[in-house]
């Protein structure tokens, strides 16, 4: 009787050059190519079709090895398992872990291309960039983000905690969205090694231990008629525009980006639409009347921005009014700061309600209670309000008293 199993041998399996299939039995076969290449085949039945498994080059997998792996694919179909459907869900998760393995710095540009059409500015976009790229990335931006734990967090925040607080806090709070957001994508998983309530904390200083924060400089209300008369005797787009952002205790975005089309001039309103708008909420501003003349004087310009810059299509550099005030020798101020001036004035020195200058702020407000309570935006009322303030911005005090200055001899 012709044996039946293990027909080749080694001398067989190395000589033979004629192209065709030669059984070894049990299913395995040598394959000799019309090109004299060696490989491995082990065929076999299933549901009613012929199914052949690679098992790899003769010049790679000896007689033996080739015989070994058939044995191991004849077990699989013992126990009712397909080999060549179990080899390539073996290829796919690797494929899939390898695709896996994203590095942190793939994750942060993906995540603020995903982010930045929802952010206000390019601006924003780029101090993510930047942040991350200077701080994080020479540490953990080639590591797969599945490997970022919470030793590499603090190798990345422990040497500028100390010495830049606030940019450090913003890292962290940076690195904690990319990896949470590389973990609701299936790059990695696990708690997030970068948050900081019940993880950083116990490790990291708190902020305010470290280096106190930082207000902006603000210019005291009592000398708010000096510094205006001082202010209205420059010339230029600048100086209007730091008026007008006095005026309307407005922020410096908010003032720079202003359109014709959110001014209503008949009804004295000012309205800065969501997108522009840190609390992403609406903002109307009543208008003082100085407010208005100044928008009149700036009307026959045309253009889409009221305050334009050098070119009638782009607004004013943000930098404008700082520049400004250090020409005036107010180096020591900055045009956010007089947004705490207002609000020290109306709290020390006017009734109207602490809510009402918070609204005029267009402060978010964080107390659920009171946010409740806060259906309007108490517009009538804030309309005297910014009157008022226009007032006191007007008024110098003197050694014999208070004065009113008149604008049009100053």
């Amino acid at each position: 009787m012709a044996k039946q199993i293990e027909k080749l041998t080694p001398e067989f399996v190395a000589t033979i050059d004629k192209p065709g299939m030669y059984p070894d039995g049990l299913g395995l076969y040598l394959q000799v190519s019309q090109w004299k290449t060696k490989s491995w085949l082990f065929r076999y039945s299933r549901n009613y079709k012929l199914r052949s498994l690679g098992l790899g080059a003769c010049h790679t997998i000896t007689l033996l090895e080739a015989r070994n792996r058939a044995q191991k694919a004849r077990q699989l179909l013992l126990d009712g398992i397909d080999p060549i459907d179990t080899k390539q869900e073996k290829r796919q998760k690797e494929r899939a872990n390898e695709a896996r393995r994203m590095t942190f710095d793939q994750c942060a540009t993906a995540y603020i291309d995903a982010k930045k059409v929802g952010w206000k500015n390019a601006k924003h976009a780029e101090q993510w960039t930047n942040t991350v790229s200077t701080y994080a990335s020479p540490i953990i931006g080639k590591l797969p983000v599945a490997d970022v734990d919470t030793a590499l967090v603090m190798k990345v925040l422990r040497p500028i905690w100390a010495t830049k607080t606030e940019t450090a806090t913003r890292l962290r709070s940076r690195i904690e969205s990319i990896l949470g957001w590389a973990t609701v994508s299936g790059y990695r998983t696990g708690e997030n090694p970068a948050r900081w309530r019940d993880h950083l904390d116990n490790l990291l200083a708190k902020r305010s231990k470290v280096k106190k924060v930082a207000h902006h400089p603000a210019l005291p209300y009592a000398e708010m008629g000096p510094f205006m008369a001082d202010l209205r005797k420059q010339k230029g787009m600048a100086a209007l525009a730091l008026e007008y952002t006095i005026l309307t205790a407005t922020r410096t975005g908010e003032v720079i980006g202003a359109r014709w089309d959110e001014v209503d001039l008949a009804g004295k309103t000012w309205t800065i639409p969501p997108e522009r708008m840190k609390a992403e909420k609406e903002h109307r501003v009543p208008l003082c009347n100085r407010a208005i003349e100044i928008l009149k004087e700036l009307q026959p310009l045309g253009g889409e921005y009221v305050f334009p810059g050098s070119k009638a299509d782009k607004p004013l550099s943000n930098m404008a009014m700082l520049a400004l005030l250090k020409r005036m020798e107010r180096g020591d101020l900055t045009v956010h700061g007089f947004r705490s001036t207002f609000r020290d004035w109306a709290a020390e020195q006017t009734a109207y309600p602490h809510e009402m200058a918070e609204m005029a702020l267009a402060h978010a407000v964080n107390n659920k209670t009171e946010a409740a309570y806060r259906r309007g935006d108490l517009f009538k009322k804030r309309i005297r309000m910014m009157n008022d303030w226009q007032k006191h911005c007007e008024t110098v005090a003197s050694k014999a008293g208070v004065t009113s200055i008149n604008r049009k001899g100053a």
